[in-house]
């Protein structure tokens, strides 16, 4: 998918995420190798102190892994479906206010097409840095996708 697919990966994701609509997810930059997507203060997911629930930043974050999963390999969803296999967060500073996810691409999509079309199922990760709006990093994630073939 190209970077002009933007505007419709946020789209598809809001259409089928309940998550994303929930939490009022912005999608900005997609591209086949990062995303952005953002998360407005909202106060009916704040924790006890104030700023971004846990769960909710590891949403956003999950969140911004799939928008360049799908960027990445949505011409692959006649063949496989991507699926999250584990992640692990760690929350650095504290989250007050808006908070931004930049999810990378772990390895290039030709490796990851190659053990596809060999008929493996393909592993790969895509690490997620969020941010707060003065650009401190308030917590990373690495997840492990998979493109598991369907049959």
């Amino acid at each position: 998918m190209s970077t002009d697919s933007l505007p419709s990966i946020g789209r598809m994701m809001a259409d089928t995420v309940p998550m994303v609509r929930t939490l009022g997810l912005e999608f900005g930059e997609t591209s086949t190798e990062r995303a952005v997507v953002s998360m407005p203060d909202q106060s009916d997911y704040h924790n006890h102190v104030g700023g971004p629930h846990a769960g909710a930043m590891f949403t956003l974050a999950e969140s911004a892994s799939g928008a360049v999963v799908l960027a990445a390999f949505g011409d692959q969803l006649g063949r496989a479906v991507p699926l999250a296999v584990r992640a692990e967060i760690g929350y650095k500073k504290l989250a007050m206010g808006a908070v931004t996810a930049t999810a990378e691409l772990g390895r290039p999509v030709a490796d990851v097409l190659a053990e596809l079309d060999a008929g493996e199922r393909p592993e790969f990760p895509v690490d997620v840095r969020i941010a707060r709006e003065d650009g401190a990093v308030t917590g990373e994630m690495s997840i492990i996708w998979t493109l598991r073939p369907h049959g």
